[in-house]
């Protein structure tokens, strides 16, 4: 009997710990405050690309400096997939290409309500030499930014998206064409 109420006396005291330490829990959340020049930085980020119904995800590195996020490596698999019908001659085109820069202008506001940075994004069209059947093809792809992006203050990362929504070879806009988009949900700065 002795023994029982000893572990009874034990529980209790174990019990009323417990409950101490889940009420002097401090659960304040200092928020720190988004500055413009918080966007600044190289990022690694998953990369979504979509097309119809088909879709691809890949890891991709980019900076944002000022207005300007550069991209070393814009993926253009996609792209060069919609004018190079044949798909043994893509990863040649592709290779044969290299990599490409592309440089994504964007003006900036912050939203205090939600300790964010919005982006307003002013793509350039992208222009590519691809080689088809021995002779390169003058490829202009008009990108855009159907929403604006967001540097988020609570775990500093980047999210926005592109659209590939129109291409034209040599002078002549490519039909049937389904739009190429690319989404960044999450980028974090390295």
């Amino acid at each position: 009997m002795k023994k029982l109420m000893v572990l009874k006396a034990f529980v209790a005291v174990l019990v009323m710990f417990a409950g101490f330490t889940l009420i002097s829990c401090n659960d304040d959340y200092e928020m720190i405050p988004v500055k413009l020049t918080d966007v600044n930085g190289s990022y690694r980020a998953k990369l979504v690309t979509s097309q119809g119904n088909t879709g691809t995800e890949k890891i991709i590195d980019f900076t944002a400096k000022d207005t300007v996020i550069t991209f070393k490596e814009f993926p253009i698999k996609e792209i060069v997939k919609a004018v190079v019908q044949d798909p043994a001659k893509v990863e040649a085109a592709v290779t044969a290409i290299g990599k490409v820069e592309y440089k994504l202008d964007y003006t900036s506001k912050i939203n205090t309500n939600n300790n964010v940075v919005e982006l307003s994004f002013e793509p350039k069209t992208l222009t590519l030499q691809i080689p088809v059947n021995g002779t390169n093809k003058t490829t202009v792809v008009t990108l855009a930014a159907k929403q604006k992006g967001l540097f988020v203050g609570q775990d500093w990362s980047l999210r926005f998206g592109l659209v590939a929504e129109k291409i034209t070879v040599d002078g002549i806009i490519l039909t049937p064409f389904e739009i190429i988009k690319y989404d960044f949900p999450y980028c974090l700065k390295y």
